[in-house]
């Protein structure tokens, strides 16, 4: 077997010029004063609405039909396919003859919410959205348990046109 020989040599020296680090230098004076002239890129939160994209999910919200009566007919679809088991329903057996079936209760824990989607892709009856409210931070972890009333009355926030 024959041996194959490698040569290594050693990497060339530094000039003056280059050993003084002038050069380097100059060149992050260079990139800092380039990025002070940049647009701003900083939101100033609480003053300023954050852009918001227009894929953008956030808080649920069940809707209602114009009589004021809630979409969902508690099929439970939303439950079963949320991957986060953070939807309960407690179905309740209707008196109008025209409705089947209502939710008697409908939890959401946000805070075991990750915000996919699922639920209203499942919804057969378009009862439940997600909307682009998300200023949903607090301190307190039962403030994320949302249940029918405060679902249903969920204000609708859209995005800006600029």
């Amino acid at each position: 077997m024959k041996r194959k020989i490698i040569n290594i040599s050693r990497p060339r020296q530094m000039t003056l010029w280059e050993r003084a680090y002038l050069p380097e230098a100059v060149r992050g004076l260079y990139t800092t004063l380039r990025h002070v002239f940049m647009k701003k890129v900083t939101v100033e939160y609480p003053d300023e609405e954050m852009p918001i994209h227009e894929n953008f999910r956030a808080l649920h919200r069940l809707n209602t039909d114009d009589d004021g009566n809630l979409l969902c007919v508690a099929c439970m679809l939303c439950a079963t396919v949320c991957p986060a088991n953070c939807i309960t329903i407690v179905a309740g057996e209707s008196d109008d003859p025209d409705i089947e079936k209502y939710p008697v209760s409908y939890d959401i824990d946000m805070g075991r919410c990750i915000f996919c989607g699922f639920c209203e892709e499942a919804c057969p009856k378009a009862a439940i959205e997600l909307t682009k409210n998300y200023r949903l931070a607090d301190y307190d972890k039962s403030t994320f348990k949302y249940d029918k009333e405060q679902l249903s009355n969920t204000p609708i926030t859209r995005r800006k046109k600029e």
